[in-house]
């Protein structure tokens, strides 16, 4: 078992006054099945509830009182219902939806008990009569394997020391890029990184991304309401590589007949189900961000190597020291935009990237990020700090001081001037270091002013 670091928020959740049952959400094996059953080794006893399993849903369908059902929960898996240091865990919960409405009994007549469910597609499942407990149950997303978390797991003791050491070193620089590099080529996938870090052999992972694949496409499938739309999820599903990256429209997604509105759906499934992310620009320098719904999104995937096989340029990868130049860019700002999100662990967390479209005056900044109440620009480039025009175009409008710059290269600040003369910092930080975001802002403004 991996350490994922979300184990420190299940920390704080249970040691919290006002805990609540706790939904964890999260597209199908990013771990959540093993995350909790690593954090449930800190109680005196554990229920496990699968609801794939028939014996165990049929306890949330036969029931008249909800102290009854509880009743049955330790009765029928034999645990000490005395016992106050008891976990229950409700994995797969979205195969019975009455189970999800229930959730907010627990906080409401046995705060006493700690409650964890795990589940996927849950707005797919939820009837028209039902809604998510809102106000009795908290929420968090997991996502797949950050790098921090693969330099862990692959045992890398010394790179994980320099990587979480701020500043980073000058002399791990070049093993650092070289394994997020790996990182990249393989993805955040638990399953994948577990065969890797035991055999180190690429061609055996190939089965392993065709099986996740084959179990999505199964999965969302079943949320279709019809035989035509299971028809223009696979194609969603099988073009969604080509289209990552990129803005896109619905109309004639992947090169096919298909129109806005049978796309349109196709793609809000499998939104539900965590395999995509819709990332929506926004035009403003200053918050509240206010993504524009009007103009076309840009397709982020659930994660950089199942789109690297889907697309099938993991040679491409491997034959190039410098990621950037793979797949016209697109690689390196889809891996950026994953570690971004890697840490957030709150349901609402959104990818958002900045645009300007003026007639011959068009700009684009690859991802926004918010911190310190700020609106902080962050490019994904390879060049000299000179092609930065979209940056420029950005931070003339911006009232802050500091961009970003996401690379391979070394840790750097450089100062700069737009074209009207505005003085701004540019950080620039090596790809590997994306996940750090958040410290080496702070690192910043502790070191050289806001």
């Amino acid at each position: 078992m991996f350490h994922r670091n979300i184990l420190e928020e299940l920390e704080k959740w249970r040691h919290s006054t006002n805990r609540k049952p706790l939904m964890i959400r999260g597209a199908r094996q990013v771990g959540k099945t093993t995350v909790v059953q690593q954090f449930a080794r800190q109680y005196q006893q554990l229920i496990y509830l699968n609801l794939e399993r028939k014996e165990d849903a049929v306890i949330f369908k036969n029931h008249t009182r909800f102290s009854t059902l509880v009743e049955a929960i330790f009765f029928l898996k034999d645990k000490d219902i005395q016992q106050a240091n008891t976990l229950i865990f409700i994995d797969e919960i979205q195969e019975v939806p009455e189970a999800i409405n229930l959730l907010r009994y627990f906080y409401e007549d046995f705060p006493q008990l700690h409650v964890i469910a795990a589940g996927s597609l849950l707005e797919a499942v939820l009837h028209e009569n039902m809604t998510m407990p809102v106000g009795r149950v908290e929420f968090k997303v997991l996502r797949p394997m950050s790098f921090e978390e693969f330099l862990d797991a692959m045992g890398e003791k010394a790179a994980l020391q320099q990587y979480r050491t701020i500043p980073v070193a000058d002399f791990a620089h070049d093993k650092l890029l070289q394994l997020f590099h790996t990182y990249t080529l393989i993805g955040g996938m638990p399953e994948i990184i577990a065969h890797y870090v035991e055999n180190r052999n690429l061609t055996a992972l190939i089965p392993i991304y065709e099986s996740l694949l084959v179990s999505y496409m199964n999965d969302v499938e079943k949320y279709a309401r019809n035989s035509t739309m299971v028809q223009v999820i696979r194609h969603v599903i099988k073009s969604m590589s080509v289209e990552a990256g990129m803005r896109i429209k619905f109309q004639h997604f992947g090169q096919s007949n298909y129109g806005s509105r049978e796309v349109g759906e196709a793609i809000r499934t499998i939104e539900k189900a965590l395999l995509l992310y819709l990332v929506y620009p926004c035009t403003g320098t200053t918050l509240p961000l206010f993504p524009d719904k009007k103009k076309s999104p840009r397709l982020q995937l659930l994660d950089t190597g199942l789109m690297n096989y889907l697309a099938g340029i993991q040679k491409e990868i491997i034959a190039t020291p410098h990621l950037d130049l793979v797949y016209k860019g697109k690689v390196a700002e889809h891996i950026v935009g994953q570690e971004l999100l890697a840490t957030q662990y709150n349901v609402l967390s959104e990818l958002h990237f900045w645009t300007r479209e003026k007639k011959d005056a068009t700009a684009e900044v690859d991802y926004i990020y918010i911190y310190d109440g700020r609106i902080v620009p962050i490019e994904v480039k390879s060049g000299a700090t000179g092609r930065l025009r979209s940056l420029h175009a950005f931070m003339e409008h911006s009232p802050q001081h500091l961009a970003v710059r996401v690379y391979a290269g070394k840790l750097s600040i450089n100062t700069l001037d737009t074209p009207s003369g505005k003085v701004y910092h540019l950080l620039n930080l090596p790809y590997y270091l994306t996940g750090q975001i958040e410290k080496y802002l702070a690192w910043f403004e502790a070191e050289y002013g806001g």
